[in-house]
């Protein structure tokens, strides 16, 4: 493949040359038609007038392109289309490959992005098996692949000569957090065919300096500007295409109003456009490639298409919900004093109601809907590992009595505004996915959260409830990804038309930037930011960014760009709750709300903490759990423990010493774990490796809530109770092949299973610290 790239790459350079060339010749041959069919005054006048402005203008100019002159509008076709081909297969831009992205043969193909260019660029290549025309079908249905796009317009359609098309587009885009203004673009997007049958779809934006028409006014948005961008999509021998994708935009971040300081290696990342555009983009086309061969199988009877459809639907309501845009219908409401948590009220159904949103959500006597949402800004905590969290124990930070108003929504007769209660109510959660994306970036499934009552009378009344949940973004080795967990109420039919009203949670991880910071003795340093930004004359938001640090006593750190793991890390994230109410309880609903989004970060915040990364071995990950052994110390009594009971060696022989025994420990092939030892108690786990916890679907600091036999079958319990008093007699055990599951309901199948006692230096038998277990081979099922 990488052959066929590379010749591919030569023949189109080659190619950009000859257009460069025929463009030049074109317009000046434009330039001396238009002179030669002009009367003498006028062609006088304007020679005179054109010198006279380059002797002012030594920098050379386009003239004014009118809107009803399709002329024109094909010269700024023909300049977009040179110019995006010498991006997309030259070095009209420095391009620089992006790491983390996999390799093999299961790579979504070759991306790379620029380096000291204006704005930001990213481009991509790949191999795709669907024919050119119906990849430019769907890359051009840009809201189906571009979460951040509210909305296009194609305003104009002008057929030209060549048989292409150019047309003058308006594109909304979201903001991706509540502490900055959302952007649009005015472009002109031109396809067309190359003589070799590649078809291209380029585009760019028409500003003073490029000409052509202006615009529509906007005053919600700020216009951003694309430079020459697009697709060039060449048809393969035998069947399929290979795509050349190049996204190039400039965000105007000089606007200091526009975007805080803070945040602005968001509108400066071409690591974050190429994750949220460009990779999007050829995701996109991958997933609905293999769908169409049937490479792809879904469950429950659901077709590709609709399950698409409610990852877009979950995806623009929180990005409806975030950024609240008075054309929808939202409106700022009144706050307590502290600005912390914005609410927002929604009482327009006609407006509301009209995409991804049911009627049936608003009481037929009067409401609408409530959005509580705040941002916050996070140090220390890579984005895809707080967002796994997150998932997998909704329990850490959410209220049973919430959910249960959430769902009432559903259903004809609403409970009581409950009060949000900083412990919750414990309530387990079942996953059920749904569908995946090609290479598992994204999650869609369902969520049952077992029915709980809350007094001895709503016994008998406690029904599970449901969530829609879309999880993406957490490979952590994917640079420049978001991290989302996104869910909706559902009810038991799950109707393809289901209404949904999103809520969740969006961490966006910033380019870390040298700088030196000195922490004086402390245990927990907190810091809290305040940003004004001004919305327009007289209106003005405080906004509250609060992270947290852990820090040794007299800890001095230069943060710099270093590894993803280290503590410059940061990130923003976005919380945004939605709720119903009913006119007389608007009030009461947004109290509700706002403490509840107040609790929620304050349980953010606190896991953020336990899981930062480690100050023993940044290639760890999370720290350690507080009042286990040292690292150091537990995989030295594993290691040698298993070496006295069984007689073999659990780790190379090289590798008996320090952080390379620790290190060798935690990457394992194997699953090895310890799980303590307590009487009348269930064995509950108290370490794994990487490779235990990826067998799990766990963290380190999730581990403690999983119990053994919880995740042994039946045949495994019996197994193990049967070989228990051997292993505390002779120490160790073999348990056969078997099935067991992982902390989310997915089954694992092992060849074999080892477990040893986990004694310490002493060798005190009495004193047995722990059982070790080692599951070899396994899989998931």
């Amino acid at each position: 493949m990488n052959k066929l790239l590379m010749e591919e790459n030569d023949r189109l350079q080659k190619q950009v040359s000859h257009l460069v060339y025929e463009n030049g010749y074109m317009k000046q041959q434009l330039q001396t038609a238009s002179v030669t069919t002009t009367d003498n005054n006028s062609c006088e006048s304007v020679v005179v007038s054109g010198q006279h402005q380059q002797q002012q203008n030594p920098t050379p100019r386009h003239p004014q392109r009118d809107a009803n002159n399709p002329a024109g509008l094909l010269t700024i076709a023909e300049e977009t289309l040179a110019e995006f081909l010498s991006k997309a297969t030259g070095t009209a831009v420095d391009w620089v490959q992006m790491i983390g992205m996999k390799p093999g043969p299961d790579s979504i193909g070759i991306v790379a992005v620029s380096r000291n260019c204006s704005g930001v660029a990213a481009r991509a290549c790949g191999l795709v098996s669907l024919e050119p025309t119906k990849v430019a079908e769907i890359l051009k249905d840009r809201p189906s692949w571009y979460r951040d796009c509210r909305c296009i317009d194609v305003l104009s359609i002008i057929p030209t000569a060549n048989g292409g098309t150019i047309e003058l587009i308006y594109m909304q885009t979201y903001a991706p957090t509540t502490l900055a203004a959302a952007r649009d673009f005015w472009t002109l997007r031109y396809t067309t065919s190359l003589e070799d049958g590649s078809l291209v779809i380029c585009e760019r934006s028409l500003t003073s300096s490029t000409g052509g028409p202006t615009g529509p006014p906007t005053t919600s948005f700020v216009r951003a500007e694309m430079l020459p961008s697009g697709f060039l999509i060449r048809p393969c021998d035998g069947g399929g295409s290979i795509i050349h994708i190049v996204d190039h935009v400039d965000l105007d971040v000089r606007m200091v109003w526009s975007v805080p300081e803070v945040l602005r290696p968001l509108y400066e990342s071409s690591k974050i456009l190429a994750q949220k555009m460009t990779i999007a983009a050829l995701r996109h086309i991958r997933q609905i490639a293999q769908e169409t061969n049937g490479e792809i199988q879904y469950g429950g009877g659901r077709q590709p298409a609709v399950l698409r459809t409610f990852s877009q639907r979950l995806c623009r309501g929180f990005n409806d919900a975030v950024n609240g845009f008075v054309d929808d219908g939202w409106s700022l409401m009144g706050s307590d004093g502290v600005e912390d948590v914005t609410i927002m009220i929604n009482s327009s159904p006609g407006k509301f109601f009209g995409s991804q949103y049911n009627t049936s959500m608003v009481p037929s006597f009067g409401g609408g809907v409530l959005c509580a949402k705040a941002s916050m800004l996070l140090q220390s905590v890579p984005p895809a590992l707080l967002v796994r969290f997150l998932r997998e124990h909704r329990s850490e930070w959410a209220d049973y009595g919430i959910d249960t108003y959430s769902a009432a929504c559903l259903k004809p007769n609403p409970y009581t505004v409950p009060c949000a209660r900083p412990s919750g109510f414990p309530s387990s959660q079942v996953i059920l996915p749904l569908a995946h994306t090609v290479e598992h970036e994204e999650f869609l499934e369902v969520v049952r959260l077992e029915g709980q009552a809350f007094t001895p009378e709503d016994v008998a009344l406690a029904r599970d409830m449901y969530l829609l949940q879309l999880c993406s973004g957490i490979d952590e080795n994917a640079v420049g990804a978001c991290a989302q967990l996104v869910f909706a109420p559902i009810d038991e039919s799950f109707a393809d038309n289901a209404p949904l009203l999103p809520s969740g949670f969006r961490v966006i991880p910033l380019d870390s930037k040298p700088v030196m910071v000195t922490f004086q003795p402390s245990s927990s340093i907190f810091f809290r930011f305040m940003l004004v930004l001004y919305d327009g004359p007289g209106a003005a938001r405080t906004l509250d960014l609060a992270s947290t640090l852990e820090v040794g006593p007299g800890s001095n750190r230069s943060t710099g760009d270093g590894e993803p793991n280290s503590y410059n890390l940061r990130s923003v994230l976005t919380i945004a709750f939605q709720f119903t109410f009913e006119n007389h309880l608007r009030d009461d609903v947004a109290s509700m709300a706002r403490q509840y989004v107040r609790s929620v970060v304050g349980s953010v915040q606190r896991v953020a903490m336990a899981i930062a990364p480690s100050r023993i071995s940044p290639g760890l990950g999370p720290k350690s759990l507080p009042g286990s052994p040292e690292a150091l110390t537990l995989a030295r009594w594993i290691c040698r423990s298993y070496r006295i009971h069984t007689g073999g060696e659990l780790l190379q022989a090289d590798s008996q010493s320090g952080d390379t025994l620790l290190k060798q420990l935690w990457n394992h092939s194997d699953a090895i774990m310890c799980c303590s030892l307590k009487t009348n108690a269930s064995p509950v786990f108290t370490f794994a490796n990487q490779a235990g916890l990826d067998m799990l679907e766990t963290t380190l600091v999730a581990l403690q809530d999983i119990m053994l036999d919880k995740i042994l079958d039946e045949a495994g319990r019996k197994s193990l109770c049967a070989e228990f008093s051997k292993i505390m007699q002779q120490g160790f055990a073999h348990l056969p092949a078997g099935i067991c599951v992982s902390s989310m309901g997915r089954p694992v199948s092992y060849e074999q299973a080892i477990v040893w006692k986990v004694v310490d230096d002493d060798n005190d038998d009495a004193a047995n610290h722990c059982l070790g277990l080692m599951f070899v081979n396994w899989s998931f099922v």
